[in-house]
């Protein structure tokens, strides 16, 4: 698989089934709680490349790298800030192996974990800096995307999507934000916001990812659809509503319920479906069996 590859079969209106959790997969793989999952890989690969192998067994033609967390302002609290590179570079290996050349593999980078000036002592240039180096780690690994997700600042995706383009060597770049605050994310911004902005800047495909429910991400993507008809649109959206059964924090969507959602999506423009926290990869399965007949 390559580059060209996989904007050429979403702009020819294929649908791509993505991945679904990493980190509530690690943890019931013996994560410890409170750790930080790029840490962790260094020394237990196996429980990683077990989630991304799962996954592509499932039907999931792209899978992101355990890197949700792998900019230095967030490695900073395991003491790998300067371990950037490594991190990346051994997160995207593992995936590789799992892939097996079954599966495009996409570099995921995640919120830096801090507000930006002048709520945060981020200014945006370090902010984009600061991506820019975990962007260029990604595409020096080889990655076939790179991937931003769970962004609620316009500000902050704005410097993720800067510091990729300045530093990932030409790769297509996706982005999401999570809804989920009376259909805004918790910084307010709406969808139809967010897909002028991106558009604009010239990203490859957007979306919505995470979520407070799966309705939430319908109603972000169907605005984003309105906003941007002729956008490539992506939903990733959790497993339902968290709840908790003691101490396991659990998901009210079945599989059957991502796949009838998928379908919903996929109406919407949307051409990568996947699933978020707590999707595992029974609800993949289902939604790349429901998507079989349109992909």
């Amino acid at each position: 698989m390559t580059v060209k590859d996989i904007c050429s079969r979403l702009r020819s209106g294929c649908v791509i089934v993505a991945d679904g959790a990493m980190g509530t997969m690690l943890q019931d793989a013996g994560l410890p709680t409170g750790a930080s999952p790029e840490a962790w890989l260094l020394e237990n690969p196996d429980p990683v490349r077990g989630v991304h192998s799962a996954y592509v067994e499932a039907g999931a033609e792209l899978i992101l790298t355990c890197t949700f967390g792998g900019t230095r302002t967030r490695l900073e609290r395991p003491g790998l800030a300067g371990r950037v590179a490594e991190v990346n570079r051994r997160a995207v290996e593992i995936a590789r192996e799992a892939a097996a050349g079954e599966a495009y593999v996409a570099g995921d980078i995640g919120p830096l974990g801090e507000f930006l000036a002048p709520m945060g002592k981020i200014t945006y240039e370090q902010a984009v800096d600061i991506f820019a180096e975990q962007a260029a780690a990604l595409a020096a690994a080889g990655v076939d995307v790179l991937y931003i997700e769970t962004m609620s600042a316009l500000d902050e995706i704005k410097a993720a999507v800067e510091g990729a383009q300045q530093a990932g060597a030409g790769r297509p770049i996706f982005a999401t934000l999570s809804f989920d605050q009376h259909g805004r994310t918790n910084m307010g911004v709406r969808p139809e916001q967010a897909a002028e902005m991106l558009l604009a800047l010239g990203v490859d495909a957007l979306g919505a990812n995470c979520g407070a429910t799966l309705e939430m991400t319908e109603g972000a993507v169907a605005k984003m659809h309105e906003a941007a008809p002729d956008a490539i649109l992506i939903a990733k959206p959790n497993a339902g509503k968290p709840y908790t059964v003691g101490r396991e924090v659990m998901y009210d969507a079945a599989p059957e319920d991502m796949a009838g959602y998928a379908h919903k999506f996929v109406a919407l423009g949307a051409r990568v479906v996947g699933g978020c926290c707590g999707s595992t990869p029974a609800h993949i399965q289902a939604i790349a069996r429901a998507m079989a007949d349109v992909a």
